[in-house]
């Protein structure tokens, strides 16, 4: 026995020996309590949460003070989220927020403010950052804040409100939102 040796006798193997009752411990506690599977492929994604989009922006629509539009994105576009904060500052204002998960599995963002293009940027990048660029959707143009290693912004001003979407996904689906949000109207 281990104990029965004097220290300097001991060695790895005495280790495993000893901690293999605490690893059979541990699996069937995780096995009882079923918090854990085994998936020799990798993690595997979850269920996208459900998040009622229309209720959400009507509900920010009837509360702040500048126009929120529910743009009409494709049909296996899920909507997974939503919050509402407030960009600081004098050019500051509050920020409405959605996202969706693509139907390729990307994340993106859509937020509207009254706040001005140089607070909200930063407040969603999290920090300062440098417009690389342009182009026009829908008649409106947009901004786009591309930095290597973050997510890409695209930015446009609609007047009254200042609409940036930002995330994960692709080129063609950061259009696909721009597009949609140059078609729809103001929430009455």
């Amino acid at each position: 026995m281990a104990g029965d040796k004097p220290r300097y006798l001991q060695d790895h193997r005495d280790i495993i020996w000893s901690l293999i009752p605490l690893v059979l411990f541990i699996v069937i506690i995780a096995g009882i309590a079923r918090s854990c599977s085994f998936s020799p492929d990798g993690p595997t994604a979850g269920p996208v949460p459900q998040f009622d989009i229309e209720a959400a922006l009507a509900f920010d629509a009837a509360e702040l003070d500048f126009p929120i539009r529910n743009p009409v994105v494709p049909d296996n576009w899920q909507p997974n989220s939503g919050s509402r904060g407030t960009a600081p500052g004098d050019d500051g204002g509050d920020v409405s927020t959605v996202g969706y998960i693509t139907d390729a599995g990307r994340y993106l963002q859509l937020s509207q403010s009254s706040a001005t293009e140089e607070t909200l940027v930063p407040w969603v990048a999290g920090g300062p950052r440098a417009s690389t660029g342009a182009d026009l959707y829908e008649g409106n143009s947009w901004v786009q804040y591309d930095e290597e290693g973050s997510e890409p912004i695209w930015v446009t001003d609609l007047g009254e409100v200042r609409v940036l979407v930002t995330g994960s996904g692709s080129t063609e689906e950061f259009t696909t939102l721009a597009t949609a949000i140059g078609q729809a109207e103001p929430i009455e």
